[in-house]
Order: C-alpha cells, then structure tokens, then sequence
C-alpha cells in the first residue's frame, strides 16, 4: 500500500484486486528506474551522434529530438510499456471501485447530510471542451463524467490511480503539490495569514485540504468542472474530518465577487487546460483577489535540454495531456500580463521536491515550475 491513507470513501481491494495494484506499480517504478533512463543513454550514444554525423550539429530543440528519437527501438519499446502500464493503472483501480460503487455513493450520500462543508454542483454549467476533447491521462469518462446518479466513481479512480501513477511520491494523503507551494509560502512570504482561500481545478481536493489545514481560521474553497470529482472531494474531506466548501466552476469565470480572496491557487492544473483559457484564467485570479493577495501555480516540470523536453513530453502524445507541449516553452509571466496582470506584478520559480527515480517517470531531474502574482 505503499504507506497510502486508506480513508473511508476509497474502494477496498479483494487480495487479488490489491495483487494487481502493486503488481503495477512495481512495473511503473521498474519502467521509470530502470528503462527510462536507458532512454537517455540511447540518445546520447547512438541517436545524437548519429544526428549530428547528418547534421553537422545537434538537435535544436524537443521536435527535431522526436523526430529521430521516435524511430529507435528501444525508445519505442520503453513508450509501448509506459502506455500500457497507464492503461492497466485505471483497469486495477476500476474494478474495485465499480464493484462497490453503490455502497461509495450511500456512502457519500450519508456523509453529506451532516456535512460542516459545503457542496454546490452545478447542472447546467458547460463542460470546457479542453476536458471533453479527450480523457485526460486516459482516465475513462475524464474527471466531469457522471455514469449514474450522484456519481463518484471519477475521483474513487483518481485518488487511487493518482498514487500508483507517482509511486507513492505524493504522499498518503496524494498532496506533495499542496505541500510543495505551502512550503514555498513559508519560505517566501513567512507571516502571511490568508483568511479566504480559492483552489482552482481542486479535483478530489487532495490539495486543497492542506491550506485547510495550515490555516484552520480561514474560509477555504475548491472548484472544479467535474461533478463526480468534487462529490468524492466533499465526502473525503468529512470524512477526514477537514471543512472546505466545494463548488462546480469554469475557473476561467467564477461567480465569486471581486476581490474576495487573499490567496488563489492551482497545483499541476493549467497545463490541463488550454491556449485560449490560460490567460482568461489568469485575469480570473487576479479579478478575485484583494489588493496584496497573492495567486500562486504550481506547474509541471519543464526539462531543461531538448531531450528531457521531449521525454517530458511523451505525456501530450501518448497520455492525452494535450495542452502540456504548449507548457514546456510558454512564458508564464507574459500569459498573466495578458491576464490583466502588471509584469511587476508576476514572477517564476522552481522547487526541485525529494522524489525517488522510480517516482519519476521521465527524467532523473523533476523540478516543479511556480508562477507567483501578488496584486498591488
């Protein structure tokens, strides 16, 4: 179980059910340890060589690497495994949750007539097409799916395939990113005590309980697009007894008053939108802040060779991650600017977290990119 929080809206795994979980995990951590950095080798042995014997040169950036990369057959056969071993993550998972989904939904149900929490869901909101387009890392149905009335089943999967999908690397509860930028807050700006708090695209609130908790005198909310995901957060955070009030939004225009939160947020949840919804979300942050609020975003590693970019980026082709090639190379800063925000207002850093390499699917380096707006 690798140390992971069985809390009481999770599915429980039969022997054979729980088998098939670790069995991969233990192939994803063999792929990520193991293989993939055989990836790295064949580049810088053969593939490189060879291209710059053609060329004159070496490759100029993540496309001209994915043309030739692609080709070889050990690249090809270490992406073949790592498709397959997502595929099989959400196959191990849906079974157990399928095969309980009734008594989870009761389950959810009762929790929530004796909820501190708010849930508020939203029927007639439009599904962005950035989400309906594709299934996001593959998961069936995406994270906004209902199959059947009140539905959870999404975030039942989520919360569990998210935690076979780092190998344990986020933690028993699966919040390292909120830690990440609480972290970042102590560290940067010690003594800011926000009392009103927005995560955007919270999904299960796996994040969104930690500010809950580092700050119990605060008004915490999360929203999200996806019905089933907040019902299974609502239930999961009462049942880990932390109080956040959820609601069903397009981060992109919220129906918040203006300047009503001193602290905006998003872990990893950007790079899962789109080129037209970047900025739009962006000036949405700034529009809910008070003056000297601050906006924070915790974002996917980027690489720093053409290389680690195009291995960062297997995700956008082959795991429907579709945005996240944009993200390598955009210039965070001027999307806020474009946002609304004045440049003086945004900046970037980096937070390289203590993962394992069996926890790190595609580069021995993980750094984690944060875009912190403060609004004057």
């Amino acid at each position: 179980m690798n140390g992971f929080n069985h809390h009481a809206m999770l599915p429980d795994p039969t022997h054979d059910e729980q088998s098939r979980q670790d069995f991969v995990g233990a192939l994803r951590g063999h792929l990520s340890s193991r293989l993939m950095p055989g990836a790295y080798k064949v580049y810088a042995s053969k593939v490189e060589p060879a291209f710059k014997a053609k060329h004159g040169r070496a490759p100029a950036d993540q496309e001209e690497v994915r043309k030739v990369m692609t080709q070889d057959p050990f690249y090809q056969f270490w992406s073949a495994m790592q498709r397959r071993s997502q595929e099989m993550l959400w196959e191990s998972v849906i079974d157990p949750t399928e095969r309980q989904l009734p008594d989870l939904i009761g389950k959810a149900r009762k929790i929530g007539r004796k909820a501190r929490g708010k849930l508020r869901l939203d029927p007639k909101l439009e599904i962005p097409r950035y989400h309906r387009a594709a299934d996001i890392h593959l998961q069936p149905g995406g994270y906004h799916t209902d199959f059947t009335a009140d539905d959870i089943a999404a975030g039942a999967v989520y919360d569990k395939g998210i935690n076979l999908y780092m190998g344990g690397g986020l933690g028993p509860e699966n919040d390292l990113t909120g830690n990440t930028l609480l972290a970042y807050v102590r560290e940067k700006h010690p003594g800011f005590e926000p009392k009103r708090i927005l995560d955007i695209g919270c999904a299960i609130g796996n994040s969104t309980l930690v500010w809950a908790r580092a700050f119990p005198k605060a008004e915490v909310h999360g929203i999200d697009v996806g019905a089933p995901v907040l019902r299974y957060a609502h239930a999961r955070a009462e049942t880990l007894g932390v109080k956040v009030d959820f609601s069903q939004q397009n981060a992109e225009h919220t129906d918040f008053a203006d300047g009503s939160f001193d602290l905006v947020l998003s872990h990893i949840t950007l790079h899962e939108t789109s080129r037209s919804a970047l900025p739009r979300i962006l000036g949405e942050c700034r529009r809910l802040l008070r003056k000297g609020g601050m906006t924070l975003h915790l974002e996917i590693p980027r690489g720093r060779t053409a290389m680690e970019k195009f291995m960062h980026n297997w995700e956008a082709y082959n795991n429907n991650e579709t945005f996240s090639r944009f993200m390598t190379d955009i210039d965070l800063i001027a999307e806020a600017v474009r946002g609304g925000f004045a440049k003086s207002e945004v900046k970037t850093a980096d937070f390289v977290p203590q993962l394992d390499v069996a926890q790190m699917n595609y580069t021995e380096y993980f750094a984690w990119k944060i875009l912190e707006g403060v609004r004057r």
